[in-house]
């Protein structure tokens, strides 16, 4: 027991830290200015880690937490904290991870962009499905306080999992997340589920019906509804297509429904044949005057309005002015030759290689799923873009010498790699290419510090800009710009 702790900072991964006899503690679900005591679970040589065990003082920055799974679910562990803490505790984690991690020379960090939406502000959750339901703690002391417990995990259940406890699911009545129509589709496909019998997967045995459902909606106001079935040896396609069919009807603002069996151990579907039960097999996003389609298994930043801005961000990196002054944005005026080529790394379904197609000579896009690249190619198309080539394939074999021989050697890299951040030989093929410039965009600043300290020794860091997509997460975007050095 440590007791009468104070709590300091902000930490990553939405906790926050105490220090206590000169030893560091992490401590989870509190914010800055907390009093608390505190109980040790896990202590190691130069740091531990604690939670609550009671609170002595509330700090005076403390919200109510407008969600009643908080603090059970991990999806939003900063709903105690007021957005405006929130945004000061990201821009200072942007700029500890590229100075700590990073090493290199930095400007002035802009102040970040905070998210238009704070709420309802998600175009795509993803939501688990499970025959043993996740009980929390008060739960579980009063089902053994009456004498219940017997069969109580057993409920299955519709919503997130749960870490640690992988095979459970915490059922989510209301998320905040999404408009409250996914609420009500999320609800009524669990209710119709337990009324008609029907069974909700079993991680570990790998059986049962129900899987998996992911809802995306979009600017246009269309919806994309997908539930991912586990069909057994005595069948399950009829039972799966009732409940499609009940759902058709009972929300007929769904304009693409969709479902799979999938037989695999994991949930993924990138390599999965899906199938439409109703409406098209896409919807479309917006963004200026441009259209995209955006498919089951194509990615889009789940935060539409914000998107709009991070993108504008990265456009404005690519093509502004250079603070040298050899590198001067071409205009639509100009001589197409005189345009800068652009790469675009991990484009996704192309939606900043178009976004930025109309002030470039020529823009590559590549991308690992083929899915993807096709809806990328489908955007071109429809936004009547003549300038985008799309490659799909691993980056480090697409990426080569040869390739960029071939395809022309770009003026802009633009690149914007998972959380895991550029392979190293991409790395190296960006260093021999030696573009003017290269605006990374990261969803992880630990990993994009890393390539920075790489990229160094031909390249110096103009402008660092984080944009929160996120809020009530410990998650930031940021993106930076880099000129190559003369």
């Amino acid at each position: 027991m440590l007791e009468n702790v104070t709590i300091g900072d902000v930490a990553a991964e939405g906790k926050c830290v105490a220090r206590v006899n000169d030893m560091v503690v992490f401590v989870p679900w509190v914010v800055p200015g907390d009093v608390v005591d505190l109980q040790v679970r896990r202590k190691k040589h130069s740091y531990a880690e604690a939670e609550v065990v009671r609170f002595i003082k509330e700090s005076p920055l403390r919200v109510k937490p407008f969600c009643t799974h908080f603090g059970v679910c991990g999806g939003c562990k900063w709903q105690n904290l007021p957005y405006e803490e929130q945004l000061k505790a990201k821009q200072k984690q942007v700029e500890d991870q590229l100075r700590r991690i990073g090493k290199v020379e930095l400007p002035e960090l802009m102040p970040i962009l905070g998210s238009v939406k704070t709420r309802e502000y998600r175009n795509k959750l993803d939501f688990g499905c499970a025959n043993k339901r996740y009980l929390t703690k008060e739960e579980i002391e009063n089902l053994n306080t009456e004498g219940r417990m017997e069969g109580a995990k057993d409920v299955p259940a519709i919503g997130f999992h749960i870490t640690g406890a992988f095979d459970k699911i915490l059922p989510i009545e209301k998320c905040w997340l999404m408009d409250d129509l996914h609420n009500q589709i999320r609800n009524e496909i669990r209710d119709y589920a337990m009324e008609h019998g029907l069974s909700f997967f079993d991680l570990r045995q790998q059986v049962g019906l129900l899987r998996d459902i992911i809802i995306r909606n979009s600017a246009t106001g269309e919806l994309m509804v997908i539930i991912q079935f586990h069909y057994d040896e005595t069948g399950g396609e009829k039972e799966a297509k009732a409940l499609l069919q009940h759902i058709a009807d009972r929300f007929p603002q769904i304009t693409s429904l969709m479902y799979l069996d999938n037989q695999k151990c994991n949930d993924t579907i990138a390599d999965q044949d899906i199938f439409t039960f109703k409406g098209s097999d896409h919807i479309f996003e917006v963004m200026e005057d441009l259209r995209f389609k955006v498919g089951p298994k194509s990615f889009y930043q789940t935060n539409t309005e914000q998107a709009y801005h991070l993108y504008c961000v990265a456009r404005q990196f690519a093509f502004q002015p250079s603070s040298a002054g050899n590198f001067q944005p071409a205009h639509k005026e100009e001589d197409a030759e005189s345009l800068p080529v652009v790469y675009d790394l991990y484009t996704g379904t192309g939606t900043i290689a178009n976004f930025v197609a109309s002030r470039a000579r020529k823009v590559i896009g590549i991308e690992y799923v083929p899915e993807a690249i096709e809806d990328a190619k489908e955007n071109s198309r429809i936004n009547g873009i003549g300038n985008t080539l799309f490659f799909a394939g691993d980056m480090k074999d697409i990426l080569t010498d040869e390739f960029i021989a071939r395809n022309g050697r770009p003026d802009v890299v633009i690149t914007d790699p998972p959380r895991a951040g550029m392979h190293p030989d991409v790395v190296k093929t960006i260093l021999r290419t030696a573009p003017q410039r290269i605006v990374y965009v990261s969803c992880n600043p630990a990993t994009q510090a890393r390539d920075l300290q790489d990229l160094d020794a031909l390249y110096r860091v103009v402008s660092v800009q984080p944009v929160d997509m996120f809020p009530h997460t410990p998650h930031v975007e940021n993106v930076v710009l880099l000129e190559r050095r003369h």
